[in-house]
């Protein structure tokens, strides 16, 4: 990742907007900017610019922090009383920094992340504090050649794993089988594929009338039965980057109300991957979606947009949603995934992620959409 062409990038909009500082909480820019991410539990890490970049960072990521941030400092505070150094608190370095910010000039903070009593101490400082956050999100919509290509890698491990989770699927089957044979399909192919990498993963597999049509639920180990809808969802992260592939499939024979939902889902997200392309409007992307549903009599089911921006985040701008007036630009990346739950009927959602090219998109994911492919 090129971290010097995104930092001059910021400061060139620090410099337009008269912002003398910045200060970044949320971990996946702080990813974008820098290429470092630790786990946070309690213990916040900061992401610092001015003329220089800096990570402050708990003494216990301080060797991770140092193997691989491209920042220049890595500004430490420590717990335990031996460290040889006074900072205790992150607190200690953000107060330092931003003493040497002259107060005609703004702060640039991401307002969705900072906590409160952090803003509190700027604004009681003297300081007026702006918006940074939407700005980076701005920087990351557009894929380039880098992030493309590890989109597309983690666009093959999430592919076997799906095919190896579905080949898993039987009656007496738990849900967390079914996950657990692409996981090892999975981890398998990564360790041979990409050594000294990282994945991460979220996989989930809620079956049956009831669980099917509560979209976002922990796999659990209910055995599959026949009659059942399962919604199998999953997302790989490999090295920081990620691509999300889903597939309804019912287990037996469909009943005629499931059979017209799921033909619906098939349709409209057909429909939505068929009309995407640089020009059209986020909300014209969920428009057509949602109206298949609307002729099929069950857009009250429909309850959520019909993508989200995929890369580093799970779920990251732009979203395409109803109410999303922007347009669509080459080299953005989505996944595609209408979806409607009715009860006593099921869940039915396919997601697929693809990339924004000239004329339209690009699958990176696949497995048959078709409902005569699904039925098990």
């Amino acid at each position: 990742m090129d971290s010097t062409k995104r930092i001059n990038r910021l400061k060139e909009y620090m410099k337009e907007q008269a912002i003398s500082a910045v200060f970044v909480f949320n971990p996946d820019h702080q990813f974008y900017l820098t290429n470092f991410k630790a786990l946070i539990y309690s213990r916040p890490i900061i992401f610092h610019l001015q003329e220089k970049t800096a990570m402050i960072v708990p003494g216990l990521e301080e060797t991770h922090a140092l193997e691989h941030s491209h920042a220049d400092d890595v500004l430490v505070y420590y717990e335990h009383p031996d460290a040889g150094r006074d900072e205790t608190s992150h607190m200690e370095h953000i107060s330092a920094l931003v003493k040497q910010s002259p107060k005609s000039l703004k702060i640039g903070v991401d307002l969705a992340f900072i906590p409160g009593e952090v803003l509190l101490y700027l604004q009681e400082l003297g300081y007026q504090v702006v918006d940074i956050g939407q700005f980076i999100y701005q920087m990351r919509f557009i894929k380039d050649e880098d992030e493309i290509h590890m989109l597309e890698q983690a666009g093959q491990l999430v592919n076997l794993a799906v095919s190896k989770s579905l080949a898993q699927i039987q009656a007496g089957t738990t849900e967390m089988e079914i996950d657990a044979a692409g996981n090892a399909a999975l981890f398998e192919a990564t360790s041979a594929q990409y050594p000294d990498s990282v994945i991460d993963v979220v996989v989930m597999s809620p079956s049956g009338l009831k669980r099917s049509i509560m979209p976002h639920v922990f796999s659990n180990t209910r055995k599959i039965e026949a009659g059942d809808v399962i919604i199998h969802s999953r997302q790989v992260g490999l090295n920081g980057y990620r691509a999300e592939l889903e597939r309804t499939v019912i287990v037996g024979k469909p009943t005629s109300q499931q059979e017209k939902a799921f033909q619906a889902a098939i349709e409209a997200q057909q429909r939505a991957i068929d009309f995407i392309k640089p020009g059209v409007k986020f909300s014209e992307v969920d428009g057509v979606a949602r109206e298949v549903f609307e002729k099929a009599g069950l857009e009250k089911y429909a309850i959520h947009r019909t993508g989200h921006g995929i890369g580093v985040s799970a779920h990251e701008q732009p979203f395409l949603r109803y109410d999303h007036h922007d347009v669509v630009e080459e080299g953005m990346a989505f996944s595609i995934e209408p979806g409607i739950y009715i009860p006593g009927v099921g869940g039915f959602r396919h997601s697929d992620t693809v990339l924004i090219t000239p004329d339209g998109c690009r699958l990176i994911t696949e497995y048959p959409r078709d409902m005569e492919s699904l039925l098990f």
